[in-house]
């Protein structure tokens, strides 16, 4: 199983709408990519603080996807992928990290 890792940087002077990104980006995307079978989940997390108290999150939000694949991912991805990062400029101005890995253990 793979991990598609989309990450968003704290950046005290970007713009990032939790609101359209939770109630609208997140429910588009994942009825887009759920339709492949190679989909296995996906989780959305918020960064609250970095390790010591009263530090910044390293992340403002943190977006993973699994698939059976990087094959079937980039399958239910491309013909979507304009939809998917046209709607971006709607809930932020930030350039997200992308990490492909390898799940090794999951429980």
């Amino acid at each position: 199983m793979i991990k598609i890792s989309i990450l968003y940087p704290n950046n005290p002077s970007a713009r990032f709408d939790m609101g359209y990104y939770i109630d609208t980006h997140m429910p588009l995307s994942i009825g887009l990519l759920s339709a492949h079978s190679g989909f296995k989940g996906v989780s959305v997390e918020r960064g609250l603080s970095g390790a010591l108290p009263g530090t910044d999150a390293a992340y403002i939000v943190m977006c993973h996807f699994l698939f059976d694949s990087v094959e079937n991912f980039m399958e239910a991805f491309g013909p979507h992928a304009a939809v998917l990062q046209g709607d971006m400029p709607n809930y932020t101005d930030i350039e997200p990290n992308i990490q492909v890995s390898e799940v090794l253990i999951s429980r």
